[in-house]
């Protein structure tokens, strides 16, 4: 079965550092919001219960998918050997999967053991694709560009002095729901971008400001380059509360305080590269936001007028959650924008005092999230991530440890981040003989002559690049990849066009 069917801490990582999650199966024909968690009592006033209950269906639908694969591989295993074997394997994988399985690699069975690392990354891959499917038929996160959630936060934005936000979350998976889920904002009203340690690349940033300032100039969008509001950077730094010194930023080796810092610096770097290359410096601001892995609460280290932050003083959410949960919603929204402005190191633009307050208050809604859903804190403390994602693109990634994203133009360049995925994975999947899933992903815009091509090209070229850098993992059957590619002109899901399981390209392991 050829891939188009697909289509229809780092260092010191031994293993799991908890059992994953098991995930209730959610009904494919039910809207998400019908889907009910049992609420208890004791919910925040600000607590927004019907996209709590949207977003835990959405989920346990698509997380449980990826939950069913190891169970499922079991039965068929034990069933190798058997009569019809190729008919059962088959009925059994679209019975819980709901998809076929590669006929070329059950057809080898009676001659050779039955490839489950194979079959194991064919799954992955066929869930991953799945996911992109509805996420981008059916839109549900509510989050798509046009949608009413978009333009209302977009409004929002611009009321607090803001033409455009740029978050860099780090690239571990247990950041990747930061916006959708943790900070509650309509995914296509922001530019996202992980890097590990949420250490961005300045110069790229520079050059996406400039693209942006230059559509302000040029096409008065998303506002005209006359309207005084600014360009934010945001960098969202983690740490564990429940262990600190072992499950905190993999990146700066668990030490929340130069996590904190290094990422203030990176913020100020491109401010100053901003300032040095055009003279602007006031068109850019900054914030620096800290997010618990273990509970989803945020910190936020609230910026004076001139960027300046206090590394040893926040704002904390779920400190804020304690003191307001008795109050009456709107007492506890003007207790949050006190403590954001008694926060500040200096005067703060009141715009930026808003949009604080709006974080955190959403904010409150995911920490009542987890405690529904996950008794508080997560079960899964560390790493527990189903496939690497490697490239550019993953605009429909928005669950918490689904994927590690390693963002690279080139192998060489995004070694480090793409290293410390591989090192994360070999302690969940080599650790079991499963092999590491990585999707391959490039975007591209439609509206540009010969894009697509030179799209697949790239993901040839950095898959190329994986199986030199990883030849071991390859030959053993213990890394495979799925390449892909999207037009971001169009609200289309991912295009495979290559995997190391096509049978016409390479033989199965």
């Amino acid at each position: 079965m050829a891939y188009r069917n697909l289509a229809k801490k780092a260092e010191g990582v031994k293993g799991p550092t908890a059992p994953r999650k098991r995930y209730p199966p959610a009904s494919q024909s039910q809207p998400f919001d019908a889907q009910p968690i049992g609420l208890r009592s004791g919910i925040h006033p600000l607590t927004d219960e019907k996209t709590n209950r949207y977003l835990q269906a959405y989920e346990s639908q698509v997380k449980g998918k990826f939950e069913k694969i190891v169970p499922l591989l079991r039965d068929i295993s034990a069933l190798q050997h058997e009569q019809n074997f190729v008919e059962r394997a088959q009925q059994l994988s679209n019975d819980e999967l709901g998809f076929d399985l590669p006929n070329h690699v059950l057809e080898r069975a009676w001659v050779t053991p039955l490839d489950m690392r194979a079959l194991f990354a064919w799954c992955v891959f066929r869930s991953y694709q799945e996911a992109s499917n509805s996420f981008f038929d059916s839109d549900p996160l509510k989050g798509a560009e046009g949608s009413s959630h978009a333009k209302l936060f977009q409004s929002f934005l611009s009321k607090c002095g803001f033409h455009l936000l740029d978050v860099t979350p780090c690239s571990d998976g247990r950041l990747a729901h930061s916006i959708a889920y943790v900070l509650r904002i309509p995914f296509s009203a922001v530019r996202r971008r992980s890097h590990a340690g949420a250490l961005f690349d300045v110069e790229q940033t520079v050059n996406r400001w400039v693209k942006t300032e230059h559509q302000r100039y040029r096409e008065s969008f998303p506002n005209s380059s006359s309207s005084p509001t600014r360009y934010l950077k945001v960098v969202t730094y983690h740490f564990s509360s429940i262990d600190p010194h072992h499950q905190g930023c993999a990146a700066h080796g668990s030490d929340d305080a130069l996590a904190a810092a290094e990422g203030l610096q990176r913020l100020l770097d491109f401010r100053k590269a901003i300032e040095n290359s055009f003279c602007c410096g006031a068109s850019v601001d900054l914030l620096l936001i800290g997010l618990d892995t273990d509970t989803d609460a945020i910190r936020v280290h609230v910026p004076s007028t001139d960027s300046t932050m206090n590394l040893d003083r926040w704002v904390c959410a779920s400190e804020i959650y304690k003191q307001t949960q008795s109050m009456s919603a709107e007492r506890a929204l003007e207790t949050i924008s006190r403590q954001v402005q008694e926060s500040s190191p200096g005067q703060t633009d009141p715009g930026m005092i808003e949009f604080i307050t709006r974080l955190i208050a959403n904010n409150i809604s995911q920490i009542d999230y987890v405690r529904q859903n996950h008794g508080g804190s997560y079960s899964d403390a560390g790493h527990a991530e189903h496939f690497i994602g490697v490239g550019i693109g993953f605009k429909e990634i928005h669950l918490r440890n689904l994927t590690y994203f390693s963002h690279l133009d080139t192998v060489e360049e995004g070694a480090p981040d793409l290293d410390v995925g591989v090192k994360i994975f070999k302690g969940l999947n080599v650790s079991r003989d499963l092999p590491i899933p990585v999707v391959v992903r490039f975007d591209y815009s439609g509206r540009v002559p010969g894009a697509r091509d030179r799209a697949i090209d790239d993901c040839r070229r950095v898959n190329e690049a994986i199986s030199v850098r990883y030849r071991d993992l390859v030959d053993d059957g213990l890394l495979h990849t799925f390449l892909t590619v999207r037009d971001r002109d169009e609200k289309s899901p991912a295009e495979p066009v290559g995997s190391s399981l096509d049978p016409s390209t390479k033989e199965a392991h």
